[in-house]
Parts: C-alpha cells; structure tokens; sequence
C-alpha cells in the first residue's frame, strides 16, 4: 500500500485522477488533459508512481525511436492502507485534507471552465449528511459505499456514458453533539 505522502501529491494526485476510470492513457495523452503540469514533472511523477506499484505499464509500443507507454491506476496499490493513515500526525492529516479538497476544487474549476458545462443537468452536487452509528455500523457504511462505487468502475466510455467523479470524506462530529452532550 502506498503512502500519505506519495500519494497526496498535489501532481500526482491529478494524474491519478485523470487515470481512474480513463482506462489506459500514454503520458502524451496525460500532458494533453493536464497541459499546466511541465514535461519534466510529468515524467518524474508517473515514473516515482510507476516505481512504487501504483501505476503499471499495460501497453509499448514504437514511436519515432523511443517507446511510448500506456499506463493505468492499480486501484488496490493506490490506497493510503490502514497502517499508514494510523501512522500520520494530525498535521499530517490536516496537509492531506487540503490537498485532498484542493483537488476535488480543481476538477470543479475544470468543469465549470467548459464553455458546455450545465451543473444542474449534469448531475453536479456536493451534499453533506449526518448519521449517528457505532464503530461497527461505521464501518460496515465505509464499506457500503465503497463497494456501490466499486461496482460502477468497471464501466467503460460508450453507450452514453458520461465520467463522473465521486470524491467523500468522512469526519467524525464528536464536538458537534456527543449524546447527551450538545447544547
């Protein structure tokens, strides 16, 4: 499992983003969909997530004397596992959060920037809900969500489909009302 560190990236984390769910992409195909992020970062990322597991090389082929490479997202390697997240500060946590939110930020601006962008007909919502659970009830949710999410990604582009991206964060409001304990 990957790290904290070398997965929240604000680099690395876009090109992560750009690779779930697209498949397989050539890092050309990256540089066209992320035109800010120099040649050079773009190289040294995919090469230190390619390193780490993250990445893999599903396709080479020939190009004008160099080999072009096609990568896609290892989904079971690009996850900040259990262990690692237990080993992280709170300020450590609190980096992460930012870039995080700034990604899930970047993407909006992305999409609203689009001269065709129609938030309310596109599904667009940021919505925010509370429930009261038991660390067992917690973690059976977590895994509810991650599984309904799970069954759509093996879905490919055609037959009308459009690549939505789903982004959640879970935060415990224990100052917000401990029972008995919220005014």
């Amino acid at each position: 499992m990957a790290t904290a560190n070398l997965l929240l990236h604000p680099v690395r984390m876009r090109i992560l983003q750009t690779l779930v769910g697209a498949g397989e992409l050539t890092t050309a195909q990256l540089r066209e969909r992320l035109p800010d992020v120099p040649a050079a970062s773009m190289y040294r990322h995919i090469a230190t997530l390619t390193k780490a597991g993250i990445l893999e090389v599903v396709r080479e082929r020939p190009v004008r004397g160099t080999v072009e490479r096609s990568y896609r997202v290892r989904q079971d390697a690009a996850l900040v596992d259990e262990d690692a997240r237990a080993a992280m500060t709170k300020e450590d946590h609190r980096q992460a959060f930012a870039v995080f939110t700034g990604a899930m930020l970047a993407d909006l601006d992305r999409y609203l920037a689009r001269e065709d962008a129609d938030p309310p007909n596109e599904g667009v919502a940021y919505r925010q809900g509370a429930v009261w659970a038991t660390p067992e009830e917690f973690t059976a949710l977590v895994e509810e969500i991650e599984a309904l999410v799970a069954r759509r990604t093996g879905h490919t582009p055609g037959d009308g489909r459009v690549r939505h991206l789903i982004s959640f964060a879970l935060v415990p409001d224990k100052a917000g009302g401990e029972e008995g304990g919220g005014s």
